[in-house]
């Protein structure tokens, strides 16, 4: 066992243990923030890639520090935010296990990034993701099936979330495969959130949609 011959402060910060690599790429969203009908309906969060780092020179604005009303260097991480595309909807209702799926629509269109995603191998693949789901959209039969199903989205559901992908082929990466992920819809009433996601199917949505500016 191996013993230090001097005391000394512990390296590192505990708030970032443990110290491996994270078992997906992409981060997890803990909670949504708390839905108020009385706003607009407006998407929660959005998907973005770390494109580097630069430094900033502002004025810190805290009472009672040296540094108060005094210019500070800060480092800054800037992020490429390229518009999201809505291809689904998917709607959930409370159980006393927490939320459940009801239903999930998804649009007639789907991106050959997005649907790479569903495969390991895409070169040697069938290709046959979505063949099925998009054949509704094409015949009366299966349009009823949609309008019905977005019906009892808007009678039995508490939560509607749609299913947004990135957009790799504006981004100058390597990687052809988008992320994805459900974001989740706030503000207006459950018609109003599964109206607005039916019309952004295959939609591009811009980042100032979601964000302002200076907005965190």
């Amino acid at each position: 066992m191996s013993h230090r011959k001097f005391e000394a402060p512990r390296h590192g910060s505990k708030g970032f243990l443990p110290k491996k690599r994270s078992r997906t790429y992409r981060g997890r969203v803990k909670a949504f923030p708390k839905d108020d009908p009385s706003k607009p309906v407006h998407l929660t969060c959005f998907m973005g890639y770390k494109a580097g780092m630069t430094h900033i020179v502002r004025e810190m604005d805290r009472p009672g520090s040296k540094a108060n009303k005094k210019e500070v260097v800060e480092a800054v991480t800037i992020l490429e935010t390229p518009p999201i595309v809505c291809v689904g909807v998917v709607g959930y209702i409370e159980t006393p296990r927490g939320l459940r799926a009801l239903k999930t629509v998804w649009a007639e269109h789907i991106g050959e990034e997005c649907k790479r995603r569903f495969y390991k191998n895409w070169s040697q693949s069938k290709k046959k993701a979505f063949t099925k789901s998009s054949t509704k959209w094409g015949d009366d039969l299966g349009k009823k099936e949609i309008e019905k199903d977005l019906a009892q989205m808007k009678k039995y559901c508490t939560v509607i979330r749609v299913i947004v992908h990135t957009q790799m082929k504006l981004l100058h990466r390597r990687q052809k495969k988008a992320h994805i992920m459900e974001v989740q819809l706030n503000g207006g009433s459950i018609a109003d959130k599964v109206d607005f996601a039916r019309k952004h199917f295959e939609q591009t949505i811009p980042v100032t949609d979601v964000f302002a500016m200076d907005e965190c």
